[in-house]
């Protein structure tokens, strides 16, 4: 099963073989950018560009660590639309169709001009080299570890934590519990090539969400009191659960709005400056049914469903002693040219 077969990545095809479970190829280009100046891509303000298309939920991670952490001045950021072809992600979103900083019309080009022929996926997110115009990494689980770890020297004043070194023993099997049963898990029940696969992936994917749900009543975010790296990480997929992962991927033994617990969770952090802010609802609606036509044959994107309970109150801070930021403050406005289109308003959302 091939990376490239799912839908942050570059080919619409068949997804998986009837009868088979989807198996993510998890093989990306795992150069790191360094806080080293004799490291292969040291640490620099304005070199590099980070390539994420908002529709999918490993490339919103990292806009979601990039405006924790301040990072829009020292990392730029390229978004492609919502849908791509069989070649890759396009800049179709930009005027004539070029990333402006990069000068390239798709992010193919990038992943090329390092590696000519490059046979894999091409993934967002995507750093690349803006002197040389080549791609970097598209590790997507490093990249946000490296935004916390690599680049402080560029964090804004107030940045919080995201990754306590206290915290990492419960953090990190946290983590992987939620990219393997639930982040990935919707995909292994959207993209089965079989009813037993299905169940399965079905099965696995609630049990993870109700463990979480029990976990989250007693707890304002998944560590206590402070938002961190695994509250971003569970985050991009809830926000993409009732639009589209409970229809299109057949993920409907409940809504998200039926977990008490997810659900205020998932208000919470939408309601936080640096996470709502980064989510477009219907370019995430485009982009699933759009691209996905072997599962959506007739690329028709749903109307609904009402988004506008995103914006009710979520009652959530009496589970809390602290800022959800700690001892830090919480980011700024985003930048004007980096604003969602589409306003976030119960009157945009309803109906």
């Amino acid at each position: 099963m091939s990376e490239s077969s799912t839908d942050e990545h570059s080919t619409r095809g068949s997804y998986v073989a009837a009868g088979q479970a989807f198996d993510r190829d998890t093989n990306y280009i795992e150069d790191r950018i360094l806080d080293d100046p004799d490291a292969q891509w040291p640490v620099e303000a304005g070199r590099y560009r980070l390539v994420a298309a908002r529709a999918c939920p490993w490339a919103n991670r990292t806009m979601i660590v990039r405006r924790l952490l301040g990072l829009e001045d020292a990392i730029s950021l390229g978004m492609p639309g919502p849908t791509h072809d069989a070649r890759s992600w396009t800049f179709d979103l930009d005027p004539g169709g070029v990333d402006p900083v990069l000068g390239i019309e798709r992010l193919q080009q990038a992943f090329f001009a390092r590696f000519p022929g490059y046979p894999r996926g091409i993934t967002v997110p995507a750093i690349v080299d803006i002197p040389t115009g080549a791609v970097v990494t598209n590790d997507f689980p490093q990249i946000t570890l490296d935004f916390s770890s690599q680049w402080t020297r560029f964090h804004r004043e107030g940045a919080p934590d995201l990754c306590p070194e206290e915290l990492r023993a419960e953090m990190d099997p946290l983590m992987r519990l939620i990219y393997t049963e639930i982040n990935n898990g919707v995909y292994r029940c959207g993209f089965a090539g079989g009813q037993e696969a299905y169940e399965s992936a079905f099965d696995r994917l609630f049990t993870a969400l109700d463990t979480i749900e029990e976990r989250l009543t007693t707890r304002r975010f998944l560590l206590g009191d402070r938002i961190t790296e695994a509250d971003v990480r569970l985050f991009t997929t809830l926000a993409r659960f009732d639009a589209v992962y409970y229809s299109h991927f057949k993920c409907n033994r409940q809504r998200l709005s039926d977990f008490p617990a997810l659900w205020g969770y998932a208000r919470d952090l939408f309601q936080t400056p640096g996470f709502g802010d980064t989510v477009d609802f219907q370019q995430i609606k485009e982009h699933y049914y759009i691209v996905h036509e072997d599962i959506n044959p007739t690329q028709v994107v749903p109307v609904g469903p009402d988004l506008s309970g995103w914006l009710e109150p979520h009652d959530r801070e009496s589970l809390a002693n602290e800022s959800p930021f700690g001892n830090g403050t919480p980011p700024g406005p985003p930048r004007p040219d980096e604003v969602v289109p589409h306003a976030h308003t119960a009157e945009a959302w309803a109906g």
